[in-house]
């Protein structure tokens, strides 16, 4: 049993070549991107058209609403789930997104950290408000002086979440991170994507242009009164709440969600280039990448 995954950076081009990839096999999709999976985030995520989900099916887009909890750890388990059942079906599926910890989550495993109740995490975001992250970080310091001495302490999402977890159960954050990697009863081939820097940019560019005319700015504004959920703290959402804040013009951020798209995918390929087994390929190499899997056939 082979589970193929294919990553790379945003734009790069992983749809239109995994949709190709897995009809030649007469195989679904697996989806690996953390914001795909909200239904409501469809055109600031670049969701799957409708045709492309009828060409060949595809699991984890838009299977959950923006108000539910989720994580890489629940992630984890889902689609070992699905893996068990559909390895029934064919020794070969795919798995294909740019989500760094989604990916790393079945390659790897994750540290089994608790689900955070919800009135821990209503207590925690009220703190937040109220106090601010000075505050939260001296907790913090208090509580774990290991994770404090390493976390990004500018990073208030980071902050929180230690804290959530140090409340809840009573123990530390380090205590959870075991970082062990865990063994799979299937192999992995992982296959990375990329271009040239200057075409990927153009790629980013045009995305965001079409994601314009799609109607993101309709999107974001239908979304504004849940503008403090976690899911919408994602690039192309926050530029446009910026907007209709009056902070910045619409070619303003529009600009800013192209620039930080580009930031992003840097940051996308520097993780991935950390992975020593990663086999890089042109998105257009198709006949390359269909004649390297087939190897693990």
């Amino acid at each position: 049993m082979t589970l193929i995954v294919i990553t790379g950076p945003t734009a790069v081009g992983k749809t239109a070549l995994c949709i190709d990839i897995a009809r030649h096999y007469g195989i679904p999709i697996i989806n690996a991107d953390s914001r795909q999976i909200y239904r409501e985030l469809r055109i600031g995520t670049a969701t799957p058209t409708a045709e492309q989900q009828s060409a060949v099916k595809h699991y984890f887009v838009g299977s959950i609403g923006i108000d539910d909890y989720y994580n890489a750890s629940m992630y984890e388990q889902d689609v070992l789930q699905l893996l068990e059942e559909q390895f029934q079906h064919s020794p070969i599926q795919l798995l294909t997104g740019g989500s760094m910890m989604y990916i790393d989550a079945v390659c790897n495993g994750i540290d089994d950290i608790p689900t955070i109740r919800d009135d821990i995490r209503e207590e925690m975001k009220r703190r937040y408000q109220q106090e601010g992250l000075e505050a939260l970080c001296e907790d913090l310091r208090r509580l774990d002086p290991e994770h404090y001495a390493i976390v990004d302490r500018k990073n208030y999402r980071r902050v929180i979440h230690a804290l959530e977890i140090c409340y809840q159960t009573g123990q530390t954050y380090t205590s959870f991170r075991k970082q062990e990697k865990k063994e799979r009863p299937f192999r992995i081939v992982r296959i990375g994507l990329n271009r040239e820097r200057e075409e990927l940019y153009q790629r980013i560019n045009q995305r965001v242009d079409q994601m314009m005319a799609d109607g993101l700015l309709d999107e974001a504004r239908s979304l504004i009164d849940k503008r403090t959920n976690n899911a919408l703290n994602t690039v192309g959402y926050k530029e446009m709440f910026a907007y209709l804040d009056g902070r910045w013009t619409l070619d303003e951020a529009v600009e800013r969600i192209k620039g930080n798209t580009r930031r992003y995918a840097r940051k996308q390929l520097t993780w991935f280039k950390r992975d020593e087994q990663m086999q890089w390929f042109h998105p257009e190499q198709k006949e390359h990448i269909l004649k390297y899997i087939s190897q693990y056939e």
